[in-house]
Parts: C-alpha cells; sequence; structure tokens
C-alpha cells in the first residue's frame, strides 16, 4: 500500500480524490486533509494568506496520522502566486514541517509537461486574468512555451466547485490553441478527473487538470507510475508500474 497525502483548502473538488483512487485500480490511498481557505477569491492577497507557511502546517500533524509517504499542497494558486522561487521555500518548508517529501500542484503542471515531452501549451483558467498570466509566469520560469491564457474571471472557489462537465469542456475549447501540444486547466476547484476521456477526446491532445497532477505528482515523489488510462494521457507514460 502506498498512502499519499494532500493539503486541500477548504471544500470545493475534494470528491475528485477518492473517485481518482478509484480510477487507479491499485494499491495506492490517497488521504486529504482539509486547510483553512482564509478568504475565498482569487486574488493575490488572499491567495498569499492561503498558502501561508503557519496554514499548511496546521494540517501536517493530521497528515502525518494517515500514514503517508508524501504530501502534495493541492492548490495552484496558492503556490504560483509565491513565483518561482518563493513557491520552492513553500514546499521546503512543508517538507520539514511534515517530515517527508513535498511539492504543489503548480510544480506538477511543471513537471506532467516534462513526463509529456511537450513544450507548447494552452492554459484555461478560471481565474481572473491577472491570476491566470502569473500562473503563465510560473510555467515559462519551468520551461514551457505557453501560447495562450484564458481567464473566467471567477473569484470564488465556491463558484469553480459548482462547474459542470459541460463548462470545462467550453473552457477547455476555448483556451485550446492551434499549436499548443497540450491544454492546462489549472484550479483543484475544479471537477476534472470524471471528464478527462471526453477532454482529450474533444481537444485531440493531452488535458492537464489540476486535481489529475496533483496525485501524478504524488506518486512520482513516492517513484510510483500507475498505468490508468482513463486518468488521461498522463497516466499511460512508460515505465508502468502496477500492482
Amino acid at each position: 500500500m502506498t498512502a499519499l497525502g494532500f493539503l486541500y483548502p477548504g471544500h470545493s473538488a475534494e470528491d475528485d480524490y477518492p473517485r481518482i483512487e478509484l480510477l487507479l485500480g491499485s494499491d495506492i490511498r490517497l488521504d486529504v486533509i482539509h486547510t483553512d481557505i482564509g478568504e475565498d477569491a482569487h486574488r493575490v492577497d488572499a491567495l498569499l494568506g492561503m498558502g501561508s507557511a503557519e496554514r499548511l502546517a496546521a494540517g501536517v500533524e493530521d497528515l502525518r496520522l494517515t500514514g503517508a509517504e508524501a504530501v502534495v499542497w493541492a492548490c495552484t494558486s496558492g503556490s504560483f502566486v509565491y513565483g518561482w522561487e518563493g513557491a520552492h521555500d513553500q514546499v521546503r518548508s512543508l517538507a520539514l514541517a511534515a517530515g517527508m517529501p513535498a511539492s504543489s500542484t503548480s510544480f506538477a503542471f511543471v513537471h506532467a509537461v516534462r513526463e509529456l515531452d511537450v513544450r507548447r501549451v494552452a492554459v484555461g483558467a478560471t481565474y481572473p486574468s491577472d491570476v491566470a498570466d502569473l500562473f503563465a509566469q510560473f510555467l515559462r520560469a519551468g520551461g514551457a512555451e505557453v501560447l495562450s491564457v484564458r481567464g473566467s474571471g471567477i473569484i470564488t472557489a465556491a463558484e469553480v466547485g459548482t462547474w459542470g462537465e459541460e463548462e470545462v469542456l467550453t473552457l477547455a475549447r476555448e483556451a485550446d490553441h492551434t499549436d499548443a501540444e497540450a491544454v492546462l486547466l489549472p484550479d483543484t476547484a475544479l471537477h476534472t478527473a470524471s471528464h478527462l476521456p471526453a477532454l482529450e477526446k474533444e481537444l485531440g491532445k493531452p488535458v492537464l487538470t489540476a486535481n489529475q497532477v496533483t496525485v501524478w505528482e504524488a506518486l512520482r515523489l513516492t517513484d510510483r507510475r500507475v498505468n490508468a488510462p482513463v486518468l488521461g494521457s498522463l497516466f499511460t507514460r512508460e515505465p508502468i508500474v502496477q500492482a
């Protein structure tokens, strides 16, 4: 059994994690610990507060009790808002507090883009444009070429959590760029675990979504590879280790 821990802010799309656990179909347990979201706002000052070391540390003790082998801060905006160096400091502090390997959803996107061996990407964000642009800057710092960025102007994670498949597909279609090799949908408040096959069929290319890459990143930290095509192209990469 591989136990993976996730610090998830508030309550919006955390039900993606038990769904992904079932879809993995392996000896992998996903444990979600909720952190204090503070002010639910896709605004820089609120996001900095959401991802503060104090808020993350508050969830660490409960995380240890799960027996997790690695932890991922399951929040894209609450990590990239710190910038490339600041986000590194954030996960270093989390690793020290938790006593285990740590990462965040923002780094998960960077590592997943590299895993797929793509460079040119398009971004479809639920966030306001200024916050979406910060994610694009983060991706560029990680070596990606961001061809287009679409922001949706949604302020709260609570509203994002109400989106269904049609809204997610529309976001992906409108965000896509002809020359993009993959489309990225940040925001762990967005339900996507059930929509990945439809997204990739619709666009004809890999689609990376926040909760999907967050789980993949935790597996990467524990040197696991699982073949689960229902979770998209990211989960069909070699080498495959399947229990």
